[in-house]
């Protein structure tokens, strides 16, 4: 059975921290794009960050750049979002992902995880969404 089990939401204030895990588990991990989505009220779906894990290579949509930090523990088969400096605009329910990574072009997909234009319509798996409060 393909679970993504999300965990670590939750209320902060500005200028706070949290960290979301996403464990694995139903399919083979490093054949898969792993990360997070989030949906904040009224607004769409948007990819906010994801992770190559055979090399670990990061991607961040513009907003969260500089502030999340996404990682990958293989051995677990976790990914992490490490949020510093959350605003209140980080608002949202967070979702974990995954897609199965092309042969071929795989950076396009990295890129448009996060690109803004795809809110993740015909994702392979998801996870159930953990909210993240961030109060000013």
């Amino acid at each position: 059975e393909v679970q993504l089990q999300a965990s670590g939401g939750g209320l902060v204030q500005a200028g706070g921290s949290l960290r979301l895990s996403c464990k694995a588990s139903g399919f083979t991990y490093d054949d898969y794009a792993i990360g997070w989505f989030r949906q904040a009220p009224g607004k769409e779906r948007e990819g906010v960050s994801c992770i190559d894990s055979s090399d670990g290579t990061p991607y961040y949509t513009g907003s969260v750049k500089g502030r999340f930090n996404i990682s990958s523990d293989n051995a677990k088969n976790t990914v992490y979002l490490q949020m510093d400096s959350l605003e209140p605009e980080d608002t949202a329910v967070y979702y974990c992902a995954a897609e199965k990574v092309p042969q071929e072009n795989s950076q396009l997909l990295y890129r448009f995880w996060v690109s803004g234009q795809w809110q993740g319509y015909g994702m392979d798996y998801w996870g159930k969404g953990t909210q993240v409060t961030v109060s000013s």
